[in-house]
């Protein structure tokens, strides 16, 4: 999160800013008649802002700048000696509002950026007029002044900001049908565990990691095919966790590295996301199954599952049969700890199946008694060669087959090659190629 730079931060002076002698004619018509003018971007701010100002967010309505000028306007020829104070504040409120689910930015004498990747456009919006009212009732400014001080921003470019007036007073409306203030429990910090309820989470939005990244989630499917009669049964869900920054797909191994908050939320982006792709994708077609895949420290945590068994569920809807839930970042998992997982998900999924990153006879051997039903892995990169390719197709299916009756081989690259896996005792492959 961006706060400590923004504190240091002295910025120059806004478009729609106005100086201490200038601040006594600024009415609530005056401060109305702002929103939605262009805001200049400090120089100390820009490189933050434009990191964090993307297109997609901005469409999503996810972006909002909170303006002090109702603050300016009250307290007059004070403001120049108390700005520090005011700002200090304003910090404040924002970092344990937001706290690691949003981030923020002064970059103006009068302005705040407030990204919240993990709300939809009313939530942000009633959020935002929640906190410059506690501003305002802080320095005893007239917080009827707030819904003017909201705005959302429609376009970043070059060091500017352009916004229109938000909606916040029906987004407040909408969402909790009374003022904030009598429900504050529901619009508050959003950084209780609890708070975060399907009604004000767009489970598919971008979203903040623990190191301070914007990360962004996207999901296509595969078609599987069970081997026995060549048919397809269905798809799988392929995850990529994207850096918003540099647009680079983080690794296998950074993706495992990520701490199980994070993981929760891709997972959750992913099912979101690969529902969205199978309506569009399957049309009116009812798939046999759906590969869901769901990574080990999500469910080993109360609060992972909690949050996955409403997707999972209604995923599991969407097909004839049910999901088969694919638990990944299994490698070094205790086998306790792998019981108890498999065991919990077993209810709500047609089958378990555990997903090796890297397969080998002994990766498999040691998830003997762990409670799959399945084992699932990709295949080597087509460009090696048929012999080389049946010497590793023969022992990692070997291998997997002592484990569980069911393997899933994904990436074959050919109907050969498939072929070849079906004699060796693979159940279910996909073509395409790695």
């Amino acid at each position: 999160m961006v706060e400590s730079a923004a504190a240091a931060a002295r910025p120059k002076q806004a478009a729609g800013a106005r100086p201490a002698s200038e601040a006594p004619q600024l009415g609530a018509l005056a401060l109305a008649q702002l929103s939605g003018a262009l805001r200049l971007v400090s120089a100390e701010a820009q490189a933050d802002i434009e990191r964090y100002a993307d297109p997609q967010l901005i469409a999503a309505g996810k972006i909002n700048v909170i303006s002090l000028e109702a603050v300016q306007q009250h307290l007059s020829g004070d403001w120049q000696e108390r700005k520090e104070e005011v700002f200090a504040f304003t910090q404040q409120v924002l970092k344990r509002s937001l706290g690691s689910r949003g981030i923020y930015r002064r970059f103006s004498d009068s302005d705040f950026f407030v990204l919240h990747p993990g709300l939809g456009r009313l939530a942000g919006q009633a959020a935002c007029l929640r906190y410059l009212r506690e501003i305002l009732n802080q320095f005893h400014a007239d917080a009827d002044q707030a819904p003017s001080g909201v705005l959302q921003v429609i376009k970043a470019s070059k060091g500017r900001l352009e916004t229109k007036p938000a909606e916040a007073l029906e987004a407040e409306a909408a969402l909790t049908g009374e003022d904030a203030d009598a429900d504050p429990a529901r619009l508050g910090a959003f950084n209780d565990e609890a708070s975060l309820t399907s009604q004000l989470v767009n489970r598919s939005a971008p979203f903040i990691s623990t190191d301070g990244r914007l990360l962004r989630v996207s999901a296509s499917l595969e078609p599987i095919y069970e081997l026995k009669g060549f048919t397809r049964i269905g798809f799988r869900m392929i995850r990529r966790i994207i850096t918003v920054s540099n647009g680079e797909a983080l690794t296998a191994r950074e993706v495992a590295a990520l701490p199980s908050s994070d993981l929760v939320r891709a997972d959750l982006a992913t099912i979101t996301r690969g529902i969205d792709r199978l309506k569009t994708e399957a049309g009116d077609e009812q798939q046999l199954s759906l590969i869901v895949p769901v990574s080990f420290s999500s469910l080993a945590s109360h609060r992972g599952r909690t949050e996955l068994v409403a997707p999972v569920r209604e995923a599991s809807h969407m097909v004839k049969l049910g999901v088969i839930c694919e638990i990944g970042d299994i490698e070094g998992v205790p086998m306790n700890a792998l019981m108890d997982v498999t065991a919990l998900v077993r209810p709500i999924s047609l089958l378990v199946a555990g997903r090796l990153t890297n397969p080998t006879p002994s990766a498999f051997a040691r998830l003997a008694g762990a409670g799959f039903q399945a084992l699932s892995f990709e295949c080597p990169p087509a460009a090696i060669g048929d012999a080389e390719f049946l010497g590793w197709a023969n022992s990692m299916v070997t291998a997997a087959r002592k484990v569980v009756r069911s393997v899933l081989v994904y990436r074959a690259g050919s109907t050969k090659r498939a072929g070849a896996l079906a004699s060796l005792g693979a159940t279910h492959v996909s073509l395409d190629a790695g």
